[in-house]
Protein backbone atom coordinates (compact mmCIF):
# COMPACT_ATOMS: atom_id res chain seq x y z
CA UNK A 1 0.00 0.00 0.00
CA UNK A 2 1.00 3.58 -0.48
CA UNK A 3 2.88 5.52 2.55
CA UNK A 4 2.56 9.23 2.48
CA UNK A 5 5.14 10.13 5.28
CA UNK A 6 4.41 13.59 6.06
CA UNK A 7 7.66 14.70 7.76
CA UNK A 8 11.20 13.14 6.49
CA UNK A 9 14.54 15.33 6.75
CA UNK A 10 16.10 14.40 3.92
CA UNK A 11 17.77 17.15 3.19
CA UNK A 12 19.01 17.33 6.67
CA UNK A 13 20.59 13.92 5.96
CA UNK A 14 22.30 14.55 2.87
CA UNK A 15 23.24 17.87 4.11
CA UNK A 16 23.53 18.86 7.67
CA UNK A 17 26.58 17.67 8.97
CA UNK A 18 25.45 13.84 8.27
CA UNK A 19 26.71 13.43 4.76
CA UNK A 20 24.96 10.90 4.10
CA UNK A 21 24.08 9.84 -0.09
CA UNK A 22 20.64 8.80 0.30
CA UNK A 23 20.77 7.26 -3.14
CA UNK A 24 22.84 4.25 -1.51
CA UNK A 25 21.15 1.41 0.52
CA UNK A 26 20.21 2.32 4.03
CA UNK A 27 23.01 -0.79 5.12
CA UNK A 28 25.55 0.67 2.93
CA UNK A 29 25.06 4.05 4.33
CA UNK A 30 25.23 2.10 7.92
CA UNK A 31 28.52 0.53 6.42
CA UNK A 32 30.11 3.61 5.41
CA UNK A 33 29.76 5.44 9.10
CA UNK A 34 30.79 2.20 11.30
CA UNK A 35 32.71 3.51 13.98
CA UNK A 36 31.90 7.02 14.04
CA UNK A 37 30.36 8.46 17.24
CA UNK A 38 27.60 11.39 17.59
CA UNK A 39 23.75 10.89 17.76
CA UNK A 40 22.11 8.43 14.90
CA UNK A 41 25.70 7.53 12.90
CA UNK A 42 25.76 3.80 12.07
CA UNK A 43 21.93 3.73 12.95
CA UNK A 44 20.12 5.68 9.79
CA UNK A 45 16.49 3.83 8.83
CA UNK A 46 15.90 6.00 5.75
CA UNK A 47 17.11 6.09 1.64
CA UNK A 48 15.36 5.82 -1.26
CA UNK A 49 15.83 2.25 -2.31
CA UNK A 50 13.82 1.57 1.06
CA UNK A 51 11.36 4.77 0.77
CA UNK A 52 11.05 2.59 -2.70
CA UNK A 53 10.70 -0.76 -0.90
CA UNK A 54 8.21 0.58 1.56
CA UNK A 55 6.14 2.10 -1.14
CA UNK A 56 6.79 5.58 0.98
CA UNK A 57 6.66 7.49 -2.58
CA UNK A 58 4.89 10.74 -1.89
CA UNK A 59 6.20 12.54 1.24
CA UNK A 60 6.83 15.86 2.77
CA UNK A 61 10.95 16.50 2.86
CA UNK A 62 11.95 19.54 4.80
CA UNK A 63 14.62 22.27 4.86
CA UNK A 64 15.40 23.10 8.14
CA UNK A 65 17.28 25.93 9.44
CA UNK A 66 17.39 28.51 12.60
CA UNK A 67 18.39 30.79 15.03
CA UNK A 68 18.03 29.35 18.06
CA UNK A 69 21.16 29.59 20.02
CA UNK A 70 22.07 26.38 22.54
CA UNK A 71 19.40 24.31 20.64
CA UNK A 72 21.89 22.14 18.56
CA UNK A 73 24.43 23.22 15.65
CA UNK A 74 22.27 22.75 12.96
CA UNK A 75 19.65 25.52 14.49
CA UNK A 76 22.81 27.67 15.68
CA UNK A 77 22.81 30.13 12.85
CA UNK A 78 23.78 33.55 14.20
CA UNK A 79 21.82 35.41 11.43
CA UNK A 80 18.60 34.71 9.79
CA UNK A 81 20.55 35.21 6.43
CA UNK A 82 22.63 32.48 7.32
CA UNK A 83 19.54 30.35 8.00
CA UNK A 84 18.29 31.80 4.55
CA UNK A 85 21.69 30.08 2.68
CA UNK A 86 21.27 26.75 4.84
CA UNK A 87 18.01 26.14 3.07
CA UNK A 88 18.95 27.10 0.41
CA UNK A 89 21.63 24.47 -0.14
CA UNK A 90 19.02 22.29 0.99
CA UNK A 91 17.01 23.33 -2.08
CA UNK A 92 19.73 23.04 -4.27
CA UNK A 93 20.16 19.24 -3.01
CA UNK A 94 16.84 18.21 -3.60
CA UNK A 95 17.25 20.41 -7.63
CA UNK A 96 20.12 17.91 -7.68
CA UNK A 97 18.25 14.98 -7.35
CA UNK A 98 15.30 16.00 -9.32
CA UNK A 99 17.61 16.59 -11.79
CA UNK A 100 19.26 12.87 -11.46
CA UNK A 101 15.79 11.84 -11.78
CA UNK A 102 15.70 10.27 -7.80
CA UNK A 103 13.26 13.02 -6.63
CA UNK A 104 10.37 15.15 -8.32
CA UNK A 105 8.27 18.06 -6.17
CA UNK A 106 4.62 18.63 -6.39
CA UNK A 107 3.69 21.70 -5.88
CA UNK A 108 0.06 21.84 -7.28
CA UNK A 109 -3.10 19.14 -8.07
CA UNK A 110 -1.75 18.37 -11.20
CA UNK A 111 1.69 17.05 -9.85
CA UNK A 112 -0.06 15.59 -6.82
CA UNK A 113 -2.17 13.34 -8.98
CA UNK A 114 0.80 12.74 -11.36
CA UNK A 115 2.92 11.30 -8.18
CA UNK A 116 -0.73 9.46 -6.84
CA UNK A 117 -1.17 7.60 -10.26
CA UNK A 118 2.54 6.72 -10.70
CA UNK A 119 3.23 5.38 -7.27
CA UNK A 120 -0.10 2.93 -7.79
CA UNK A 121 0.42 1.95 -11.46
CA UNK A 122 2.22 -1.45 -10.68
CA UNK A 123 3.03 -1.77 -14.36
CA UNK A 124 5.89 0.37 -13.23
CA UNK A 125 8.53 -0.79 -11.44
CA UNK A 126 8.83 1.32 -7.69
CA UNK A 127 12.43 0.99 -8.36
CA UNK A 128 12.60 3.26 -11.04
CA UNK A 129 10.18 5.50 -9.38
CA UNK A 130 11.19 9.32 -7.80
CA UNK A 131 10.48 10.07 -4.85
CA UNK A 132 7.85 12.66 -4.96
CA UNK A 133 7.73 15.26 -2.33
CA UNK A 134 6.63 18.79 -0.84
CA UNK A 135 8.61 20.53 0.17
CA UNK A 136 8.05 22.27 3.63
CA UNK A 137 10.04 24.33 6.40
CA UNK A 138 10.21 23.39 9.95
CA UNK A 139 10.57 26.34 11.63
CA UNK A 140 10.79 30.06 10.51
CA UNK A 141 13.41 31.37 11.15
CA UNK A 142 15.22 31.37 8.12
CA UNK A 143 12.56 33.72 6.41
CA UNK A 144 14.40 37.08 6.68
CA UNK A 145 11.26 39.04 6.69
CA UNK A 146 7.50 38.10 5.97
CA UNK A 147 8.22 40.07 2.99
CA UNK A 148 10.70 37.31 2.05
CA UNK A 149 8.12 34.48 2.32
CA UNK A 150 6.94 35.18 -1.11
CA UNK A 151 10.08 33.84 -2.34
CA UNK A 152 10.50 30.76 -0.45
CA UNK A 153 6.79 30.24 -1.91
CA UNK A 154 7.84 30.76 -5.38
CA UNK A 155 10.23 27.89 -5.13
CA UNK A 156 8.05 25.41 -3.94
CA UNK A 157 7.69 26.19 -0.33
CA UNK A 158 3.56 24.35 0.30
CA UNK A 159 3.63 24.13 4.31
CA UNK A 160 5.53 25.69 7.00
CA UNK A 161 6.18 25.19 10.86
CA UNK A 162 6.32 28.41 12.53
CA UNK A 163 8.50 27.44 15.78
CA UNK A 164 11.12 24.47 16.35
CA UNK A 165 12.96 24.05 19.74
CA UNK A 166 13.15 26.86 21.86
CA UNK A 167 12.99 30.47 21.19
CA UNK A 168 12.32 30.99 17.64
CA UNK A 169 11.99 34.52 15.78
CA UNK A 170 8.36 33.70 14.91
CA UNK A 171 7.02 31.80 17.60
CA UNK A 172 8.20 30.38 20.92
CA UNK A 173 8.67 26.29 20.84
CA UNK A 174 6.99 23.56 22.44
CA UNK A 175 9.53 23.46 25.22
CA UNK A 176 8.70 27.24 25.97
CA UNK A 177 5.25 28.20 27.56
CA UNK A 178 5.05 31.53 25.76
CA UNK A 179 3.07 32.78 22.48
CA UNK A 180 3.75 34.07 19.02
CA UNK A 181 6.69 36.37 18.88
CA UNK A 182 7.25 39.62 16.99
CA UNK A 183 6.33 39.07 13.42
CA UNK A 184 4.60 35.77 14.03
CA UNK A 185 0.76 37.04 13.95
CA UNK A 186 2.06 39.06 10.25
CA UNK A 187 4.02 35.74 9.30
CA UNK A 188 0.65 33.61 9.71
CA UNK A 189 -1.16 36.09 8.25
CA UNK A 190 1.12 36.13 4.98
CA UNK A 191 0.83 32.30 4.98
CA UNK A 192 -2.96 32.21 4.78
CA UNK A 193 -2.71 34.90 1.77
CA UNK A 194 -0.07 32.56 0.03
CA UNK A 195 -1.75 29.40 0.59
CA UNK A 196 0.83 27.70 2.49
CA UNK A 197 -0.31 25.28 5.16
CA UNK A 198 0.19 25.94 8.38
CA UNK A 199 1.85 22.96 10.56
CA UNK A 200 1.37 23.41 14.70
CA UNK A 201 3.80 20.74 15.04
CA UNK A 202 6.76 22.32 17.91
CA UNK A 203 4.55 25.21 18.73
CA UNK A 204 4.46 25.99 22.67
CA UNK A 205 0.84 25.37 23.52
CA UNK A 206 0.09 29.35 23.91
CA UNK A 207 1.75 29.37 19.85
CA UNK A 208 -1.16 26.44 18.95
CA UNK A 209 -3.85 28.55 20.17
CA UNK A 210 -2.94 32.48 19.14
CA UNK A 211 -1.70 30.92 15.52
CA UNK A 212 -4.75 28.86 14.72
CA UNK A 213 -6.87 31.95 16.03
CA UNK A 214 -5.27 34.07 13.18
CA UNK A 215 -4.78 31.44 10.51
CA UNK A 216 -7.63 30.68 9.00
CA UNK A 217 -6.83 27.82 5.91
CA UNK A 218 -5.69 24.11 5.96
CA UNK A 219 -3.85 22.62 9.02
CA UNK A 220 -1.87 19.70 9.89
CA UNK A 221 0.35 18.72 12.24
CA UNK A 222 3.27 16.38 10.33
CA UNK A 223 4.88 14.47 13.25
CA UNK A 224 3.16 14.30 16.60
CA UNK A 225 1.73 12.28 19.57
CA UNK A 226 -0.59 12.55 22.32
CA UNK A 227 -0.19 13.78 25.46
CA UNK A 228 -2.44 11.37 27.08
CA UNK A 229 -0.43 8.04 26.66
CA UNK A 230 3.32 10.54 27.03
CA UNK A 231 2.76 13.02 28.66
CA UNK A 232 5.19 15.83 27.83
CA UNK A 233 4.57 19.69 26.02
CA UNK A 234 5.91 18.15 22.85
CA UNK A 235 2.80 15.79 22.34
CA UNK A 236 -1.06 17.38 21.98
CA UNK A 237 -3.25 17.47 24.74
CA UNK A 238 -7.04 16.14 23.85
CA UNK A 239 -8.27 19.73 23.84
CA UNK A 240 -5.97 20.18 21.29
CA UNK A 241 -6.08 17.13 19.09
CA UNK A 242 -9.78 18.26 19.31
CA UNK A 243 -9.20 21.53 18.12
CA UNK A 244 -7.54 20.22 15.41
CA UNK A 245 -10.26 17.90 14.08
CA UNK A 246 -12.74 20.88 14.37
CA UNK A 247 -10.51 22.34 12.15
CA UNK A 248 -10.22 19.54 9.47
CA UNK A 249 -6.65 18.35 10.68
CA UNK A 250 -4.77 15.59 9.89
CA UNK A 251 -2.10 14.22 12.37
CA UNK A 252 0.89 12.60 11.56
CA UNK A 253 2.02 9.85 13.90
CA UNK A 254 5.85 10.38 14.75
CA UNK A 255 8.05 7.09 15.23
CA UNK A 256 10.55 9.39 17.94
CA UNK A 257 10.61 6.34 20.83
CA UNK A 258 10.82 9.48 23.03
CA UNK A 259 7.71 10.50 22.00
CA UNK A 260 5.60 7.05 21.62
CA UNK A 261 6.15 5.96 25.32
CA UNK A 262 6.26 7.75 28.33
CA UNK A 263 9.90 7.56 30.75
CA UNK A 264 12.19 7.40 27.54
CA UNK A 265 15.34 8.99 28.54
CA UNK A 266 16.81 10.47 25.31
CA UNK A 267 20.53 9.17 25.12
CA UNK A 268 20.18 6.37 28.01
CA UNK A 269 16.74 4.73 27.03
CA UNK A 270 17.51 1.80 25.08
CA UNK A 271 14.96 0.09 22.32
CA UNK A 272 15.70 -3.15 23.35
CA UNK A 273 15.71 -2.03 27.42
CA UNK A 274 12.04 -0.56 26.81
CA UNK A 275 10.56 -3.55 24.37
CA UNK A 276 9.23 -0.48 22.20
CA UNK A 277 7.76 -2.20 19.01
CA UNK A 278 5.94 -0.76 16.02
CA UNK A 279 3.06 -1.64 16.92
CA UNK A 280 2.51 0.80 19.34
CA UNK A 281 2.22 4.32 17.07
CA UNK A 282 -1.36 2.30 16.14
CA UNK A 283 -1.97 3.48 20.25
CA UNK A 284 -1.20 6.78 19.10
CA UNK A 285 -3.16 6.40 15.61
CA UNK A 286 -6.20 4.85 17.63
CA UNK A 287 -6.24 7.87 20.39
CA UNK A 288 -6.83 10.48 17.36
CA UNK A 289 -9.06 8.25 15.93
CA UNK A 290 -11.29 7.39 19.06
CA UNK A 291 -11.37 11.54 19.78
CA UNK A 292 -12.67 11.96 16.56
CA UNK A 293 -15.28 9.19 16.08
CA UNK A 294 -13.84 8.15 12.78
CA UNK A 295 -10.47 7.78 11.01
CA UNK A 296 -10.31 10.99 9.07
CA UNK A 297 -7.75 12.83 11.04
CA UNK A 298 -4.68 10.26 11.46
CA UNK A 299 -2.01 9.94 9.53
CA UNK A 300 1.71 9.03 9.08
CA UNK A 301 4.58 11.31 9.98
CA UNK A 302 7.65 8.99 11.46
CA UNK A 303 10.40 11.65 11.53
CA UNK A 304 12.58 8.96 10.80
CA UNK A 305 16.34 9.76 10.86
CA UNK A 306 15.17 13.17 12.45
CA UNK A 307 18.97 13.85 13.99
CA UNK A 308 18.53 10.18 15.69
CA UNK A 309 19.14 6.47 14.14
CA UNK A 310 17.83 2.85 15.51
CA UNK A 311 19.36 3.96 18.96
CA UNK A 312 15.49 6.24 19.07
CA UNK A 313 13.20 4.29 17.58
CA UNK A 314 11.21 0.87 17.94
CA UNK A 315 13.56 -2.19 18.31
CA UNK A 316 11.76 -3.69 15.47
CA UNK A 317 12.33 -1.03 12.90
CA UNK A 318 15.38 -1.66 10.66
CA UNK A 319 14.30 0.49 7.87
CA UNK A 320 11.58 3.13 6.64
CA UNK A 321 10.20 -0.11 4.45
CA UNK A 322 8.76 -1.46 7.62
CA UNK A 323 5.65 0.81 7.39
CA UNK A 324 4.24 -1.73 5.26
CA UNK A 325 3.76 -3.56 8.33
CA UNK A 326 1.07 -1.12 9.63
CA UNK A 327 -1.99 -1.50 7.69
CA UNK A 328 -1.94 -5.42 9.11
CA UNK A 329 -1.07 -3.78 12.60
CA UNK A 330 -4.65 -1.29 12.06
CA UNK A 331 -6.81 -4.18 10.68
CA UNK A 332 -5.86 -6.55 13.61
CA UNK A 333 -7.08 -4.04 15.78
CA UNK A 334 -10.39 -4.01 13.34
CA UNK A 335 -10.18 -0.91 10.98
CA UNK A 336 -11.67 -1.47 7.89
CA UNK A 337 -9.55 -1.62 4.91
CA UNK A 338 -10.93 2.36 4.04
CA UNK A 339 -9.43 3.20 7.26
CA UNK A 340 -6.59 2.15 7.18
CA UNK A 341 -6.52 3.68 3.45
CA UNK A 342 -6.82 7.19 4.41
CA UNK A 343 -4.53 6.74 7.14
CA UNK A 344 -1.45 5.78 5.29
CA UNK A 345 -2.32 8.13 2.55
CA UNK A 346 -5.98 9.51 2.38
CA UNK A 347 -6.15 11.46 5.05
CA UNK A 348 -3.53 13.86 3.75
CA UNK A 349 -4.15 13.93 0.23
CA UNK A 350 -7.64 14.79 1.02
CA UNK A 351 -6.31 18.00 3.22
CA UNK A 352 -4.11 18.75 0.41
CA UNK A 353 -6.35 18.74 -2.27
CA UNK A 354 -8.75 21.03 -0.20
CA UNK A 355 -5.74 23.39 0.75
CA UNK A 356 -4.53 23.79 -3.60
CA UNK A 357 -8.63 24.00 -4.72
CA UNK A 358 -8.66 26.82 -6.74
Amino acid sequence: MLTFDAHLDLSLNALGGFNRDLRLPVHEIRRREAGMTGKGRAGGTTAFPEMRQGKVGICVATQLAGCMPGVSPIANWMSPEQAWAETQGQLAWYRAMEEAGHMSQITNLRELDEAVALWTDDSIPDDTKPICYILSLEGADSIRTVGHLEDAYAQGLRALGPAHYGVCRYAHGHDQTAGLRPGGKELIQEMDRLGIILDVTHLSDASFWEALDIYHGPVWASHSNCRALVPDPRQFGDDQIKALIERGAVIGAALDAWMMIPGWIRGKTTPQESGLKLEVICDHIDHVCQLAGNALHSGIGTDLDGGYGTEQTPEDLDTIADLARIPAMLEKRGYKPEDITNIMHGNFFRLIREAWAE
